[in-house]
């Protein structure tokens, strides 16, 4: 019988009128769970979209999804507020390596964590003393198979609807506004539940007091691997998987007890893996599209219903239900047609790639892994710098698509929010919007490109060629021929392999402009030396026209950054020097240059004081080449300098740049000769 520490329906109830302990769908959990975080409004490709923090949270988290998230959101809210999605499933369809099987399980994770806070807490009951019924053997407690919240037995009680009602009134002393507003969650007791209910009912001759001393609260258990809560369900292989592994099967055991042939409870319903997350879960279906046919339809009626339904015996779930498929699975089941039921039932959000390229920062870094690494003779493993930037730029530009409005540096730069020269986010704005009126999901923006486990195929080869090994260092040049083994040897497409190589000889250009700036820095002895010139570039044509400017040229402003009152001096050599190499010839197009720096300067210091133009590269690149050429005439050039070591001055400037570079700038021996050595080349100049 009930043990009297444990808490009755009647004291349940009573707390869940008090709010101490809550009543809600799985719909309505994962809704609160989300929108009680912080919300950020956020401009991702010239949209105004929301970032929802709680996604953003931990070492490991999903980064951008901006758009599939919002998609999510909305979809839980709509079905939180009994919308048609409660009769649908959420469904991310994208490329491999793309982030959806990480999303699915890191908001299973959220989920796992909140409904551990005690307030949150899930309960479900089970019945206790029955053998004293007779016709259930030696089984003395029988747990609610599909965790049925207590508040749904306390609305079925009595056969009577008006007397359930009454009893809720009297023991949870709720008014008959928040009756009905329990109501509208009112689902029936599972076949077995309500079955074993009746039998009580019979053996107590229908006296609720000695019915509910039979009946005991207990919570969800939250165990992972036993699959309750949140469950996975992979795949499997096409020959042994069958409804059983979903729905559960008649069970063996339970016969040699059960004398009653009738009775539901001889199904063993947590056999599947649906009952498990039947109590307010989140049921993952990975790759659903992959399993047989006869498994897909099993799933339309439990999308639709909400039902486990077996030998006529039906079981209410209450489960928020996320599947993934790759594109090329989806595609194959869209084109038999006599499939459209199962996909009608689906909210498809297609997921891209990411194609932020500061943002990919954050998943090389996950790809690289923060652990300290180690060589394969165990010692300690450098990490060039500038490897990050140069594997991140490599795997963006192939997600990006070729268009005739944008180069793929303008796309790239846009896309990450950043200027790209006279190009305006309203030029990408068109680009993303013409591509997705396409009919076929890949050709979409961002749909295609090298995914985040090629990323990590690419770090693997780094980290196993002798170069790495030997120098132990993993110098950032060496990730493109990485790259390209792994275009290579992974993409069957010949017009993919095609186009990602050509984005590859991009991204070394790309890298040899970072090479330009971090030589710089090095020959200054200033890790931020560029930085300040270019600065001083915008800061000069903008007090080039001051009205308090003084014969010696010197004028004087307020520092943004700082607030405190700076003295520049215009030199106006300089000016025109950077504005050669960026091949502005006439005064038109010098002036209308600056007046397009000037443009940004003012929109963009205003939200953020700390604004660099270092995302220009046409200005970093034209202000380099400037102070690399007239700094060292005497020594014809730092290439020069650099590469010809004879003389003992050429010497020295070396072991000073690359003391610079070991002490300042981060890098270590093998990486910083290696990239003086690769800075000293001709190759992947624009």
């Amino acid at each position: 019988m009930a043990n009297s520490n444990i808490p009755t329906l009647a004291q349940h109830v009573a707390a869940v009128k008090q709010g101490k302990r809550r009543f809600e769908n799985a719909f309505q959990g994962v809704a609160r769970m989300i929108l009680e975080n912080e919300i950020e409004k956020v401009v991702v490709n010239a949209r105004t979209t929301y970032d929802f923090k709680i996604f953003r949270q931990g070492r490991r988290h999903p980064v951008g999804m901006f758009d599939e998230i919002n998609s999510f959101v909305a979809f839980v809210k709509d079905a939180a507020e009994g919308g048609s999605s409660k009769e649908m499933a959420f469904v991310l369809v994208g490329e491999p390596g793309n982030g959806k099987t990480f999303f699915v399980e890191y908001l299973c994770g959220r989920y796992r964590e909140f409904i551990a806070r005690e307030e949150n807490r899930k309960y479900t009951f089970r019945f206790v003393g029955m053998d004293r019924l007779g016709s259930y053997g030696k089984i003395a407690q029988i747990e609610s198979q599909t965790y049925e919240d207590p508040m749904i037995l306390a609305m079925n009680l009595f056969d009577d609807p008006a007397e359930n009602r009454r009893w809720l009134a009297e023991k949870g002393k709720f008014s008959d506004a928040e009756i009905e507003k329990l109501y509208a969650d009112y689902r029936p007791l599972g076949a077995c539940t309500s079955y074993i209910w009746n039998d009580i009912r019979n053996f107590s001759d229908g006296k609720m007091d000695e019915m509910l001393k039979f009946v005991e609260m207990m919570p969800v258990p939250l165990t992972e691997s036993l699959g309750t809560l949140t469950g996975k369900y992979a795949a499997k292989d096409k020959i042994t998987s069958s409804a059983v592994d979903l729905l559960g099967e008649e069970s063996i055991q339970r016969l040699l007890h059960i004398s009653d042939t009738h009775n539901p409870y001889r199904f063993d319903l947590r056999r599947g893996a649906l009952a498990r997350v039947a109590g307010g879960g989140i049921h993952f279906s990975d790759e659903i599209y992959k399993n047989k046919k006869d498994l897909v339809q099993v799933y339309l009626g439990v999308i639709q219903n909400r039902m486990i339904e077996m030998d006529g015996y039906r079981w209410p779930i209450d489960t928020l239900i996320i599947a993934t498929s790759n594109n090329a699975e989806f595609n194959r089941f869209l084109a038999e047609k006599e499939e459209a039921p199962i996909v009608d039932r689906c909210r498809v959000c297609y997921v891209s790639h990411n194609t932020n390229y500061k943002m990919q920062r954050e998943l090389t870094g996950y790809a690289i892994g923060s652990e300290t690494k180690t060589t394969l003779t165990k010692e300690q493993l450098h990490q060039d710098p500038n490897l990050n930037y140069a594997a991140s730029v490599s795997f963006i530009l192939s997600r990006l698509p070729r268009s005739e409005k944008l180069t793929p540096i303008e796309t790239m730069k846009l896309a990450a929010g950043e200027v790209a020269g006279e190009k305006s986010i309203k030029a990408l704005s068109e680009v993303i919007d013409a591509l997705n009126q396409e009919p076929d999901i890949t050709r979409r923006f961002g749909q295609k490109g090298l995914g985040q486990r090629n990323l990590g195929r690419a770090v693997q080869l780094l980290g196993e060629s002798s170069e790495t090994n030997e120098g132990r260092c993993m110098f950032a040049y060496d990730i493109f021929g990485a790259v390209e083994k792994i275009i290579l040897d992974y993409v069957s497409d010949a017009n993919d392999r095609g186009k990602y190589l050509e984005d590859l000889k991009i991204a070394k250009e790309l890298y040899r402009e970072r090479i330009m700036t971090e030589m710089f820095n090095a020959y200054m002895d200033e890790p931020q030396a560029i930085r300040k010139d270019v600065m001083n570039y915008v800061n000069m044509i903008i007090g080039i026209d001051a009205e308090n400017l003084g014969p010696d040229k010197m004028w004087k402003y307020k520092d943004p950054q700082t607030g405190q009152l700076r003295a520049l001096k215009i030199d106006e050599r300089f000016i025109r020097s950077v504005e050669e190499r960026l091949g502005l010839k006439t005064e038109e197009q010098c002036e209308t240059f600056r007046t397009s720096i000037r443009k940004i300067y003012g929109q963009k210091i205003s939200v953020d004081p700390n604004y660099d133009f270092m995302d220009n590269l046409e200005l970093v690149k034209a202000v380099t080449d400037v102070r690399l050429k007239s700094d060292i005439a005497g020594a014809g050039s730092l290439i020069g300098a650099l590469a010809n070591r004879t003389n003992e001055e050429n010497q020295k400037l070396y072991d000073r740049m690359i003391s610079t570079m070991l002490d300042k700038l981060g890098y270590c021996r093998t990486c910083a000769q290696k990239t003086i050595e690769y800075f000293c080349t001709q190759e992947d100049e624009a």
